[in-house]
């Protein structure tokens, strides 16, 4: 039985996460803050790794098509964690006015969550399985949809965590999680400060046992294909931002600098579809199928 209140307009603090606060100021509206995640699938994904909803918001005239999604997507998965969190329902006029002040919905249904304190780096690496385990740190990567791209691959390709600098987009915007299918929610990973990564961030990871590979073109560069990486008992690696790439000092730092092979007059990628190639040359395959 759901929890729903067809509401007349937009006025009232309850739509407040939905209308009057972008996505920054949920960040800081409570601590540990808050997030939208969008669509039946991403809320069952973020319900189902124990994320607290405080609302849903839907739209009238796919309500029932969205409901059934939803509630198909928790009974397969015997998810739990509704029962009887309110459920607003606006209609396509509401909407609309939405859009018209830059607000974009775009796939019937979201959801105003809290987020989770997340762990320290150590702490974090401390929790990664130790059989040949495989993660990847993102270095300033700070569009969005190449972040929720990033975790998609990390999922599908046998990575076993994500470590994201401070300074890179944030994985549970709504573009981000989006992009992800939800994956935001299956990975593990926490934040490094962007500072505490420039001053120490390789040494932490050399700390636990990790050696680290940096994505970069230089005159050492060895192929993603190498022999060496895989008998690397745990292999960290480093993506940077979709422009200038990795900071030089992460680079020198680094144990490997890897390339992935390419054809002639071309010399880089996107940071999405690398992430996708390395993951899946250098991921933990033990659970693919």
């Amino acid at each position: 039985m759901h929890n729903l209140t067809f509401l007349p307009n937009l006025a009232g603090t309850a739509l407040d996460p939905y209308v009057r606060l972008n996505e920054g100021q949920l960040f800081h509206a409570v601590k540990p803050g808050m997030f939208i995640a969008e669509s039946p699938k991403v809320i069952e994904r973020a319900l189902r790794a124990g994320y607290r909803p405080t609302s849903l918001l839907m739209e009238e005239k796919t309500l029932d098509r969205d409901l059934a999604d939803l509630d198909h997507e928790m009974a397969i998965n015997q998810t739990t964690g509704l029962e009887q969190v309110p459920i607003y329902v606006v209609s396509d006029k509401m909407l609309r006015q939405l859009a018209g002040n830059g607000y974009n919905l775009l796939r019937g249904a979201l959801a105003a969550m809290y987020r989770m304190e997340r762990p320290s780096l150590a702490d974090f690496l401390a929790t990664i399985p130790s059989d040949h385990p495989r993660i990847a740190v993102l270095e300033r990567v700070v569009n969005p949809a190449n972040v929720g791209a990033i975790f998609r691959s990390a999922a599908a390709l046998g990575i076993d965590g994500v470590v994201i600098t401070s300074d890179s987009a944030d994985p549970l915007y709504r573009r981000a999680s989006r992009a992800a299918m939800g994956t935001v929610f299956q990975v593990p990973w926490t934040y490094v400060d962007a500072k505490t990564w420039q001053s120490e961030g390789i040494a932490l990871l050399h700390r636990a046992g990790y050696r680290t590979a940096a994505m970069a073109l230089r005159h050492n560069t060895v192929s993603i294909t190498d022999p060496q990486l895989d008998k690397v008992d745990k292999l960290a690696v480093i993506l940077g931002s979709e422009g200038p790439g990795l900071l030089e000092k992460t680079i020198d730092q680094s144990d490997f600098t890897i390339k992935i092979p390419m054809a002639p007059g071309v010399d880089s990628l996107n940071v999405a579809a690398a992430s996708a190639l390395s993951f899946w040359e250098l991921g933990n395959h033990q659970n693919l199928r």
